[in-house]
C-alpha cells in the first residue's frame, strides 16, 4: 500500500499485528520482516531468536542495559570509535552489535589507572566521554560530590562541579517535563539531590525548563 494509505489505515495497530522489536519506549517503531510478511500472507507468525548473540543489534535502550548505564551515558559513549565504528543505522535508528557493546563494557572495566584510583578512571578519560562518567557516578549516588568525582575521574574541581551541576539540572528538568506543575526543588528531592549539593543546578533547570 502507499505511505498515505498506511498512515490512514495504521494496519500495526490491528489484532494480531507483530510485536515491534524496539526496545519498549521507543521513539521510532521497527519490526521483524519475516513477521510482517507472514501476517500480510496469512501465515503463521515466525518465532524471534530466543537465545542471545553476539550479532544482535541493539537500540541505544538495550545498549544501556548490556552496559548497566543509563541511556544518556549511551549519548555519550557512542562516540568512543569502538562504538562508532560499528554504528549500523536501521530505520534511522543507531544500532550496536551486542558482541560490540559487550567488548567495549569489558574494555572499559579493565582500564587501568594511575595513583591507585578505581578501575575506568583517571585523567585519560577523554573529554567527549566525561559527560556519560559523570552521569554514571549519579546512577550510583544521587549524593555524590564534586570530591568524589575528581577523585575517580582524575579531573579538576571546577571541571567535576559544572559537570555534575549540569548532570543534575538535565535531570531536574526532565523530572519536571515528565510530571506537569512539579517544582525545581520537588523535582530535585524526586531525584535524591541534597540541597546542598543542587542549589546552582536547580536554577539552571529552571532556565532549561523555561525554555521548552
Amino acid at each position: 500500500m502507499t505511505w498515505p494509505t498506511f498512515r490512514r489505515l495504521k494496519p500495526h495497530d490491528a489484532e494480531g499485528f507483530p510485536e515491534p522489536v524496539s526496545s519498549q519506549g521507543a521513539l521510532v517503531l521497527l519490526w521483524d520482516l519475516e513477521q510482517v510478511t507472514a501476517h500480510r500472507d496469512g501465515r503463521p507468525l515466525p518465532a524471534l531468536p530466543a537465545e542471545e548473540d553476539d550479532a544482535d543489534l541493539l537500540d541505544r535502550r538495550e545498549a544501556a542495559v548490556v552496559l548497566a548505564v543509563k541511556p544518556r551515558s549511551i549519548d555519550s559513549y557512542k562516540t568512543d570509535p569502538s562504538l562508532a565504528d560499528h554504528v549500523v543505522v536501521v530505520g534511522g535508528v543507531e544500532h550496536w552489535p551486542r558482541g560490540v557493546l559487550r567488548a567495549y563494557g569489558a574494555a572499559r572495566g579493565t582500564m587501568t589507572a594511575p595513583s591507585g584510583r578505581p578501575t575506568g578512571s583517571g585523567d585519560m578519560v577523554p573529554r567527549d566521554l566525561l559527560p556519560g562518567r559523570i552521569a554514571e557516578l549519579l546512577d550510583a549516588d544521587p549524593a555524590v560530590t564534586a570530591a568524589h568525582a575528581v577523585d575517580v575521574l582524575g579531573i579538576s574541581t571546577s571541571t567535576a562541579q559544572k559537570h555534575l551541576q549540569h548532570e543534575r539540572a538535565a535531570r531536574i528538568a526532565e523530572q519536571m517535563h515528565t510530571e506537569p506543575g512539579l517544582s525545581a526543588e520537588e523535582a530535585a528531592d524526586r531525584l535524591g539531590y541534597p540541597p546542598a549539593l543542587r542549589r546552582s543546578a536547580v536554577k539552571e533547570a529552571q532556565k532549561l525548563h523555561d525554555k521548552r
